[in-house]
């Protein structure tokens, strides 16, 4: 599972950090640096751009995967320029701007947008994954999920504008239920098809999510 990420626009990252002159960079060794949104390369490249638009910059890291805990124990490694610094700009995930914020008193600003989550398929595509709707589908569709790939997210399918197997909102986008018959023949079930599936209760989809989950 991969967190996919773009960069925001360099104005907008300026613009986020007008009031803040000293800054410390952290990038992500995983996703981000997949995404070529936050690694060593991105990283630097932010520093020389901050620094040529009048900004200090205390010190960056690039933690090896930003939204573990153990990012915590990097950032006390790094507490003596983490104390000169105004606040920290983050080119991570969101995921990531998050756990670095419950490591710190300071402002944490993001770099980046965070797109979706998303499972490496064929090798060097990713594709969106799940949008943790609460009442999964998957074992009825083939492991294919309509709920993220279908623009139109339906849960039973296909629609009237499906052409020879392509997408009718992206023709350049295999239609979801397409996969998901060409699957279920090829497991011999198709006989799943013919099952009604009602509507998505949303209030299964709990947000936010409690810490303990006991008793869901």
């Amino acid at each position: 599972m991969r967190s996919i990420t773009k960069s925001k626009d360099h104005e907008e990252i300026l613009e986020s950090l007008n009031e803040f002159h000293k800054l410390y960079l952290i990038g992500c060794g995983t996703c981000a640096t997949m995404c070529r949104t936050g690694g060593v390369e991105e990283v630097v490249d932010m520093s020389t751009l901050l620094k040529q638009k009048g900004k200090e910059i205390v010190g960056w890291t690039v933690i090896p995967t930003a939204c573990d805990v153990l990012s915590h124990e990097i950032m006390k490694e790094e507490k003596v320029k983490l104390s000169q610094a105004e606040a920290i700009l983050e080119m991570s995930c969101g995921f990531g701007n998050q756990q670095i914020a419950r490591g710190t008193s300071l402002p944490v600003l993001p770099a980046n947008d965070t797109v979706s989550m998303s499972i490496e398929y064929p090798e060097g595509t990713y594709t969106s994954a799940c949008m943790q709707c609460g009442e999964c589908l998957l074992g009825a569709t083939a492991s294919v999920c309509p709920m993220v790939i279908c623009p139109k997210t339906m849960c039973n399918g296909p629609c009237g504008g499906t052409d020879n197997g392509m997408c009718e909102v992206d023709k350049n986008k295999d239609c979801a239920w397409t996969l998901i018959y060409n699957k279920l023949k090829d497991q011999d079930r198709l006989d799943e098809l013919k099952k009604y599936q009602p509507p998505k209760n949303y209030q299964h989809a709990l947000k936010p999510v409690p810490f303990l989950l006991h008793g869901l």
